[in-house]
């Protein structure tokens, strides 16, 4: 699968532009504050629903303009589709996939797989757990539709927990009404974790492959699922259940619900050092670059296409040989990638575009 042009409308600081990209590396150069962020950024809109710098669609639209379009032509294994956004500064935006209006964002996720890296995303291994999460949800999600809803369930029964736990004025009479709540939270919980635990089990190979191409051999990177640890959804179920039980008074005096799903971590290390707390920035940034990368490959064998690669300013980052050995890694995956400087040669069906004043132009 590769995208084959994007066409934006009033989004960001584009007025309007019209690109039609390479099937594998495509590097779109130029200085800061010209517009290759935000390009990157209306791919992955149109991926994932959300952009990934900000809640509020009507920030994506261009200043003093009352709408924008994105609009992604993809060539898949077995046939063309187009996926078409519509923001408004006022009402909610829009998704058409070949014409055909969609009413959820869950239906949207997974048209084009994508993996993305930005600077900020290092904050996926140097900020808190809730970054590790939310990495593992939009991953799995683009692998399995399902697994949106049950987050979207999720969030609707936790909030209704801790609304029960917060009201409640006697710890006793909460006994005879949290058990339905208990109930229905650990049917959905038990599955979420089942798919987080074969989600990293899967990855955790791959990461460290790519990372010890990437290192020459010299860094071992490691990951592990924090939290419920066991091998069947009902094993989860009834261990969720008991930790609710254990739980319930310490719950009761905080007001919300302490164990779950929406509590767990990923632990990362290299060479058996925790990075998250001792590790270098250069250390965590390189071992997320490994993380993002070795999505690729859990991508194409889950979904049997390629997914697209998006890298924001990357290769500033690297060193000449490691920037080598990415490179070599990547080759196979059409990837849009941004940098200010580029002087490498590239192969026949690669591209270069520069980028000046939201203009861009294919060397």
């Amino acid at each position: 699968m590769y995208i084959q042009k994007v066409s934006l409308t009033n989004f960001r600081n584009y007025e309007h532009c019209d690109v039609t990209l390479a099937p594998f590396l495509n590097v779109f150069k130029g200085n800061n504050a010209q517009g290759k962020t935000n390009f990157l950024e209306s791919i992955y809109l149109a991926s994932i629903g959300k952009s990934p710098k900000t809640t509020k669609d009507k920030d994506l639209i261009k200043w003093k303009e009352k709408n924008a379009k994105i609009s992604v032509n993809v060539k898949k294994q077995y046939f063309d589709e187009k996926i078409e956004l519509y923001l408004r500064n006022e009402g909610k935006k829009s998704i058409k996939i070949n014409e055909v209006i969609i009413r959820k964002i869950g239906d949207l996720i997974g048209e084009i797989p994508v993996v993305y890296f930005a600077p900020d995303e290092i904050g996926l291994i140097k900020q808190g757990p809730a970054d590790r999460r939310r990495f593992m949800d939009i991953d799995i999600s683009q692998l399995n539709k399902s697994y949106f809803y049950l987050l979207c369930r999720y969030e609707k029964l936790l909030e209704e927990r801790n609304k029960l736990l917060k009201q409640t004025k006697n710890f006793e009479s909460l006994h005879n009404t949290i058990d339905l709540w208990d109930t229905q939270l650990c049917d959905v919980a038990s599955k979420i974790i089942f798919y987080r635990l074969e989600f990293i089990e899967k990855i955790k190979i791959p990461a460290k492959d790519v990372h010890l191409k990437i290192t020459n051999g010299e860094e071992n990177l490691s990951i592990k699922y924090q939290g419920i640890n066991l091998k069947t959804v009902e094993e989860i179920k009834q261990k969720l259940f008991e930790g609710y039980k254990k739980n319930l008074k310490k719950d009761f005096d905080f007001g919300f619900t302490t164990i779950g799903p929406h509590r767990d971590d990923i632990e990362i290390e290299i060479n058996d050092v925790d990075i998250r707390n001792f590790g270098s920035q250069g250390q965590q940034r390189l071992a997320t670059l490994s993380l993002k990368v070795a999505e690729l490959d859990l991508f194409e064998k889950t979904l049997n296409e390629k997914p697209i690669l998006l890298l924001d300013d990357v290769l500033s980052e690297l060193d000449a040989k490691r920037c080598k050995n990415f490179l070599e890694i990547i080759k196979n995956f059409q990837t849009i990638l941004t940098t200010t400087k580029f002087s490498r040669k590239i192969r026949q069906n690669d591209a270069v575009f520069v980028v000046k004043n939201a203009k861009i132009q294919r060397m």
